[in-house]
């Protein structure tokens, strides 16, 4: 960002901060305008992916190209709210796969890729600004979202169930000539438009009205926002405390991925053993609150984490000191993340993809504000103090709200998933009248 601040001549920090953040604000308006399409019978999931990903390869490339900071800002925006279409769609497609056991392995390979993505870029980048220019970055970005577009477009195929009935029906039509085949999707009196509408507000309903999103939402939204707060203070903190150069810079975004992926490994092993514990002990009934006990050990890892890297930064000790207290975060926001997805997509399938977005706008708005105002927490409070109100927050959001969710979440989920699941009858009831 130096580079970039350099030659479009911006002084501000937090304009500087907005540059490198605004993608993950483009990530918080995707869920509602991009994503939920997906559980529409008319798109489905394939043509959502497709058209995100060329869009997304497209605005990346603007950014290689970009003249001031206005044009900066805009193709990230933009390039970021087609490329949020993976992170929430992609919820929606292992839903579609996996059923609730072994849903937890594939959401694991789903949940490292993005997170290790934060953690390779800074450490690529380093090294491309310091033999190259800055607009390399974006040259090579380009270029891999362009084979991941092409490669998706020709072996991803639809999994989003009401489509392909859909399809079916379509295609029996064509064979039978039977024009009276028809799905109970395509049967109603509503217009596109309203059915459009009704599937793009359901995630801002789900995020200020069902409690379970923005009880764990919350957790999840802080602790996601700290991780960029991090990514984006690193080269501030390593090149002032440390005085490392930027390539050396990269290489200390090293822990947090160790941490993320040991993680990986690690959680989803545990939580998967837990919820079959549960599960079997509860005379093989399955519930989404078997996801949650995990949650109770990390509402305490990742203050750990947080308190160890605010001192040990503070004090000036050995740089891995940091870098551990870095890897003990990422440890624990693996199993945050794994647990409050996991528990989204349980708790009511049908509505999976929407669930997810909620929680993406929730954590993306955290992820876009937090780096806006680090460098004055820092400055007020420094690393130390900073961190351990932050530990502090963390501790209240994690803990208590997922232990009373265990134990009496049951019956407020089912009471607030009742009013949604009544709403969708509503527009059901359109289709049976026309049977």
């Amino acid at each position: 960002m130096s580079d970039i601040s350099k030659e479009f001549h911006i002084t501000d920090p937090v304009i500087t901060s907005m540059v490198a953040s605004i993608q993950i604000l483009a990530w918080a308006v995707g869920p509602i305008l991009i994503a939920p399409l997906s559980e529409f019978d008319y798109i489905g999931r394939k043509p959502v992916l497709d058209m995100s990903i060329l869009m997304s390869f497209f605005f990346n490339l603007g950014c290689s190209f970009s003249k001031n900071t206005a044009q900066m800002m805009v193709f990230r925006f933009v390039g970021g709210l087609f490329g949020s279409s993976p992170l929430n769609v992609g919820a929606g497609v292992i839903s579609d796969m996996f059923d609730a056991k072994s849903r937890n392995v594939a959401l694991a390979g789903f949940t490292l890729a993005p997170l290790l993505g934060p953690v390779i870029a800074p450490m690529i980048a380093g090294f491309i600004v310091d033999n190259l220019q800055w607009r390399w970055v974006f040259y090579v970005l380009t270029i891999f979202n362009g084979v991941v577009a092409v490669l998706g477009m020709i072996f991803f195929k639809e999994t989003y169930s009401p489509k392909l009935l859909k399809d079916k029906a379509k295609a029996l039509r064509k064979s039978t000539g039977n024009t009276n085949l028809h799905t109970i999707y395509e049967i109603t009196n509503q217009k596109f438009s309203t059915r459009m509408i009704s599937t793009m507000t359901r995630p801002i309903k789900l995020l200020f009205m069902h409690p379970m999103v923005i009880g764990l939402g919350s957790f999840l939204a802080f602790v996601y926002g700290f991780m960029y707060l991090l990514i984006i203070t690193f080269p501030t903190m390593f090149a002032e405390n440390y005085g490392f150069s930027k390539s050396v810079i990269g290489l200390m975004y090293i822990p947090m991925g160790v941490g993320f992926t040991v993680g990986i490994a690690f959680w989803t092993v545990v939580i998967g053993k837990t919820y079959e514990r549960l599960e079997e002990r509860n005379n093989g009934v399955a519930k989404p609150e078997f996801r949650l006990p995990c949650l109770f050990i990390v509402g305490i890892i990742i203050p750990i984490g947080l308190v160890w890297y605010g001192w040990s930064a503070e004090k000036k000790l050995h740089w891995i000191m940091p870098g551990i207290g870095s890897g003990i975060f990422a440890f624990g926001f693996i199993c945050a993340f794994q647990c409050c997805q996991n528990y989204l997509i349980d708790m009511n399938p049908r509505f999976a993809a929407s669930s997810v977005a909620a929680a993406a706008l929730f954590r993306s708005l955290f992820g876009f504000t937090f780096p806006l105002f680090a460098n004055k927490m820092y400055r007020a409070m420094n690393y130390g103090w900073g961190n351990t109100m932050c530990a502090f927050i963390a501790f209240l959001l994690g803990v208590p709200f997922p232990i009373y969710c265990y134990f009496h979440g049951e019956e407020m989920r089912c009471r607030f998933n009742e009013k949604f699941d009544n709403e969708q009858k509503e527009q059901d009831k359109h289709a049976l009248k026309a049977l």
